[in-house]
């Protein structure tokens, strides 16, 4: 074998198969995340050494349960295992199947090794045949599929060494079909197909002329070959259905002779627990409690490694300043860039706590359980069953929620969902309600165990998930959905969370967060620095103009420096612009340097905090270390004497934020997936107008 071969491996597999175990598995920490070209869908790869003269470059393709698509994802899939021409064209295919669920798992491997690419079929969950009851030839099962099978388990790494031995083999591996349609539809039909395109297998023209419309890389010449044998629609519909009829005939024929399951040894509690969990009654009792428990632990386990990163950044910016010489530089770095980043780092304790509970639902298969019992909820509203999981996702971040909508076959449906899901409570928003409820609402135990502040976290994250289904049942009456797509949910196997996987996601959310939200919060950060550091004649007159209004009286050199600080910033650039926008947020209970940061974080909800780290960093006594949230707190409106962030100012913002579209990115990916910015335009008018009514008449009511 030619040394140091780099061979592209495809993995596919259908959803919950254990694919994302096992890609894990031969990849670990050496993977990259990217989009496919042209298209805003997550398109992971990894590199595995698989012999000292052999690596592979690994794609994981998304879960599919057929090779004809009727979604994006699954297009990915045809557009990758059809085009040669494409970048991530296999040299082989990986099939991942699931052991209790051959039978449909081998409707897509037969169908790609019919495509005549070296195949492999990998059955994932040995470990779990004998306690099921299950047992399979597999000798007489390489024999019918007329392919080499691997069994494994991904998460207890066995079989992953067979598997890397068997790829060194691929080039020897057996490529003939497994179906012979031809014969089986009509011969003639597929006689002048194969003699028409010559080149290709005829499985592969088959789904040429079956999946035109999805196969964006054909040439004219070839889809005028095409149009030729497309022009009775119903005869193309009818050959489709006979396919699936006569591979799933063959299927059982195969399984009749490889694959036996004896319930009456198996150990299986799977059903009983389901009929817990996805109980009318209990079932929604459970879910609420799981909320609880992880909002209560993100306040309580969040707040010491939140207040260490907080006060080490209010004592760097001491040092710093104290120990570089005087200058703008200086004042950069300290009054600039270090709270722009602490504002960004005080915050991965908690959403590090999120995305471990949302990683831990979705490992043990109880993610799946939550959807299915949601939908029955979620049909009454105008959403149909699919709708749930961006729904769910957006919990996360709003952006791949969107794309997840993809999914939806109903445009009207899918539609509604893209419009709604920004109303569902997402990590951005996070950083914002953390330090908000920390500052209004006291930390106090209702019935001895449960947190205040988590239950207020716990009720704006139901406040949110309110505000979507009330918008979905309008646009529903709006937009007249009259089509419901049909809801179909795998339920998988219940599973011990792997610390493997919950690693690599934590990791990938946070580096997200970081390398995403961060650089933005940094970049607006100092941009806020600037303006807050620069004016126009009061600014650069400041001291002399304080002095003189303060000679008359008795003041400490301490309390004149605030004076000069104060002033110079509300006469800054920045100051100008808050002061311009006042009269507007005034009837919110906003200040003009909330004002800033509220203007700011319509980059990303998150810069708020940062900016106003920013603001305040300017204006206090640069030697003196004060944190981010003692700062908001001992804020004092000049004109009450009250605390700025009271109960009234402190729910207005909390209940602005729980409407408010303050987001360019999802912003800028709805206007992608509905190919217009009429939608987008609507969303954020809607949205922020809706924000603001609610938030004035809040603060009017709680004044």
């Amino acid at each position: 074998m030619e040394k140091n071969k780099v061979v592209k491996v495809a993995l596919v597999g259908n959803p919950n198969t254990g694919k994302t175990s096992l890609f894990n598995q031969l990849t670990g920490l050496n993977q990259q995340v990217g989009n496919y070209p042209g298209i805003t869908v997550d398109k992971k790869q990894g590199k595995c050494k698989i012999s000292e003269n052999l690596s592979a470059e690994i794609t994981d393709l998304p879960g599919t349960y057929s090779i004809n698509p009727s979604t994006l994802d699954e297009t990915i899939v045809l557009e990758t295992l059809l085009n040669k021409n494409n970048s991530s064209f296999p040299d082989l295919v990986v099939v991942v199947a699931e052991v209790e669920n051959l039978k449909r798992n081998l409707l897509l491997f037969s169908q790609i090794k019919d495509l005549q690419i070296p195949t492999i079929l990998v059955i994932n969950m040995k470990d779990q045949m004998q306690r099921k009851g299950i047992s399979i030839d597999i000798i007489k099962l390489k024999e019918e599929l007329k392919s080499e099978i691997i069994l494994i388990s991904a998460r207890k790494k066995l079989g992953i060494e067979d598997l890397k031995g068997e790829l060194v083999n691929y080039k020897n591996w057996d490529t003939s079909t497994i179906a012979n349609i031809s014969d089986r539809i009509d011969a003639t039909f597929f006689k002048n197909l194969k003699k028409e395109f010559s080149g290709f297998s005829l499985y592969k023209s088959w789904l040429l002329i079956t999946q035109k419309n999805y196969c964006s890389f054909l040439s004219e010449a070839q889809l005028n070959k095409i149009n030729k044998f497309t022009s009775d629609e119903a005869l193309i519909n009818k050959y489709q259905h006979k396919e699936t009829i006569y591979r799933y005939q063959k299927i059982n024929e195969i399984l009749k002779k490889t694959y036996i399951v004896d319930k009456t040894k198996a150990t299986d509690f799977r059903s009983k627990l389901d009929r817990i969990l996805t109980h009318k009654i209990f079932g929604y009792v459970i879910f609420a409690f799981v909320l609880l428990l992880i909002f209560q632990s993100i306040f309580a386990w969040a707040t010491f490694p939140m207040e260490l990163i907080d006060g080490f950044f209010a004592k760097l910016a001491v040092v710093t300043n104290n120990n570089l010489p005087e200058g703008t530089f200086s004042n950069l770095i300290s009054e600039g860039v270090i709270p722009g980043i602490g504002g960004v780092l005080i915050f991965i304790p908690q959403i590090t706590i999120l995305f471990i509970f949302i990683s831990i639902l979705e490992e043990t298969g109880y993610m799946s359980r939550v959807v299915f019992l949601m939908d029955k909820i979620m049909r009454q509203f105008g959403m149909g069953g699919k709708s749930i999981i961006p729904l769910i996702s957006g919990t996360a971040c709003a952006i791949p929620a969107i794309m997840a909508s993809r999914n939806i076959s109903s445009w009207r449906e899918r539609l509604i969902t893209i419009l709604v899901i920004p109303f569902t409570t997402c990590s951005a928003r996070l950083p914002v309600y953390t330090i908000l409820i920390s500052i209004i609402i006291p930390q106090k135990y209702v019935l001895g165990i449960f947190n205040l502040q988590g239950l207020t976290l716990m009720g704006l994250y139901f406040l949110g998930f309110t505000a979507a289904i009330l918008s979905a049942v309008l646009l529903n009456f709006v937009l007249k959905v009259k089509h419901k797509s049909l809801f179909a949910i795998e339920m998988p196997n219940y599973k011990l969370p792997s610390v493997k996987n919950i690693f690599y996601t934590v990791v990938e959310k946070v580096k997200a967060f970081i390398y995403g939200a961060g650089t933005i919060i940094l970049a607006i950060s100092i941009v806020l620095w600037f303006l807050a550091s620069n004016g126009l004649h009061n600014f650069k007159n400041a001291e002399q103009i304080v002095t003189e209004q303060t000679s008359n009286q008795t003041i400490s050199k301490e309390e004149i420096h605030k004076k000069i600080a104060s002033y110079k910033l509300e006469n800054s650039y920045i100051g100008m612009m808050g002061k311009t926008i006042e009269p507007v947020i005034k009837p919110m209970g906003y200040d003009w340097k909330i004002g800033i940061a509220l203007i700011s974080s319509f980059a990303a909800r998150e810069v708020f905090v940062g900016a106003l780290a920013t603001i305040y960093n300017v204006e206090s006594d640069s030697t003196t270390t004060t944190t981010i949230k003692q700062r908001m707190d001992s804020e004092i409106n000049p004109i009450t004497g009250e605390k700025r962030f009271n109960f009234a100012t402190g729910v207005s913002l909390l209940l602005f934020y729980a409407f408010a579209m303050q987001c360019m990115g999802t912003l800028a990916i709805v206007k992608r997936e509905t190919k217009t910015w009429k939608w987008p335009i609507l969303q954020l008018t809607g949205m922020s107008t809706l924000a603001y009514i609610i938030s004035v008449l809040s603060y009017t009511f709680l004044h």
